[in-house]
């Protein structure tokens, strides 16, 4: 599963093509969510009735991304990169012509297809062909559009549809997805599994219920029409149907998501612990614009505006993130940075119109800096541990986890805000207030705050293999 010399020369660019496609990505999942009222004009229907499409999305990628490692283990990792973009891209192409809701449900369905082929394989690529000595810099480098494209995406969104057409939000995707393909093509090495396992249907079938009942209900609980309790027992639904698919996993002799992973402490931490941090951080993103339009009453542009200090806050962190786990490694920091998110998710609901703007931006600004620090270091310190042979494996669960925490994220705000409103006396018709806004923060903040836990039970010198905590000592790659 080695790389050919010629293309090992390249290895070194790996982590900024998929870094690319990632932004591409998640910058289209973002900016799509201010569009929805020009898309629903422009065909006709009201806002809601574009959920579909938003739910066909969330479908395929419950369905592909567990089934991602097996096809790039069988058909090669850049085959499957390649062609994931390309689908992505046509996608994007059918979206933008789109003339009605079934035609861009259709689209968004395709969409979900390439995407949930095209993150998983190559971090997947990023992982296989990195140096452990080297992971650091290159987890870093594919982390950052996850972290900068939901604040990014808002105002990027408003633009867009302000000064030009919901259409291009798709379209400017194609001369980008062009460009990538071709250097995928020419540098990404076209690796393969050491074994050809069968596929797993059963395991396909229950974790493609599992997510997909999990990320539905999810959206159900961020739709204010739709109750709650309904929404909730989706979730229930999937979960039940998450631990049916844990014990097959168990018993199963090539499972599609081997869990056997989870037995490495280091990767169980970031999945499990790192879900509850990503859950109450990730709730930020839905409630901070809405605390500034409505709350507030600030225009969705100037809103926007504000958010992006968070984004600075973002990629400003990324310079330092390597050096700063080198120094203080894996546990100390993601202790500390988390116990920083918690406190400044809770400041950020305190915030009012009467609170200076420096004030507000200094705090939007830390939590931006404090986001891209624990998402930077839950993603490098994921593969840490991990073995070449259980690569494939790893990245499939990270993904599956990944992207069902973005959900649940918002489902959290969302639900988070609507509690909030009923302990503050709702009544029909009620607009949200500052009061509900303090306390959904304060939920988001306190569920940051209590996954501190689970770091605690991390060793001293966890992540050292690939450079945390090294502390000036000599390679520890090489102890």
């Amino acid at each position: 599963m080695t790389a050919s010399g010629a293309r090992n020369s390249h290895i070194g660019w790996l982590p900024y093509i998929v870094a690319a496609t990632f932004f591409m990505e998640y910058l289209d999942t973002t900016v799509i969510a201010t569009a929805l009222p020009q898309m629903a004009h422009s065909f006709g229907v009201g806002p809601n009735s574009l959920s579909l499409g938003m739910t066909a999305y969330m479908l395929a990628l419950a369905i592909f991304i567990p089934v991602s490692g097996w096809v790039a283990d069988r058909c090669g990792s850049r085959t499957v990169f390649f062609s994931a973009i390309g689908v992505f891209t046509v996608a994007s192409v059918l979206c933008g012509l789109s003339q009605n809701v079934a035609e861009f449900t259709a689209a968004r369905l395709l969409q979900g297809i390439g995407g949930a082929m095209m993150v998983p394989v190559g971090r997947l690529i990023v992982v296989r062909s990195t140096e452990k000595s080297r992971m650091m810099q290159a987890i870093s480098t594919i982390t950052w559009p996850a972290i900068a494209a939901p604040v990014v995406g808002p105002p990027v969104g408003g633009f867009i549809t302000t000064y030009a057409s919901w259409r291009w939000i798709f379209l400017l995707n194609v001369p980008f997805g062009i460009a990538v393909m071709a250097v995928a093509l020419a540098l990404v090495p076209n690796l393969r599994g050491t074994e050809r396992k069968p596929l797993d249907v059963v395991g396909l079938l229950l974790s493609g219920t599992t997510l997909t009942a999990i990320l539905y209900g999810a959206e159900l609980a961020s739709q204010p029409g739709e109750n709650p309790w309904v929404a909730g027992a989706v979730v229930l639904f999937g979960l039940l149907t998450g631990i049916v698919a844990f014990q097959h996993a168990r018993r199963h002799p090539h499972p599609l998501i081997d869990v056997s992973t989870l037995k490495i402490p280091t990767f169980s931490v970031t999945v499990v612990t790192g879900s509850f941090t990503r859950i109450g951080i990730g709730a930020v993103p839905y409630l901070m614009p809405l605390l500034f339009q409505v709350g507030f009453g600030l225009s969705a542009f100037k809103s926007g505006l504000l958010l992006l200090a968070s984004a600075l806050g973002n990629l400003g962190m990324k310079a330092l993130t390597t050096r700063i786990l080198q120094r203080y490694g894996f546990r100390m920091v993601s202790i500390v940075d988390v116990t920083v998110a918690g406190l400044f998710i809770v400041a950020c609901g305190l915030l009012t119109p009467n609170v200076p703007l420096a004030l507000v931006l200094i705090v939007v600004f830390v939590y931006g800096v404090a986001r891209s620090m624990q998402f930077s270091t839950l993603a490098t310190l994921a593969y840490a541990d991990v073995a070449q042979p259980q690569m494939s494996a790893a990245s499939t669960l990270w993904s599956a986890a990944a992207q069902m925490t973005i959900g649940l994220g918002i489902a959290f705000g969302a639900v988070s805000l609507r509690a909030a409103a009923f302990f503050n006396g709702e009544t029909t018709g009620r607009v949200f207030t500052l009061d509900d806004f303090r306390l959904a923060f304060l939920f988001a903040g306190v569920l940051t705050l209590v996954s501190v836990i689970g770091y605690w039970g991390l060793p001293h010198n966890a992540g050292q293999s690939i450079g945390g905590g090294s502390r000036g000592n000599e390679d520890p790659a090489k102890s």
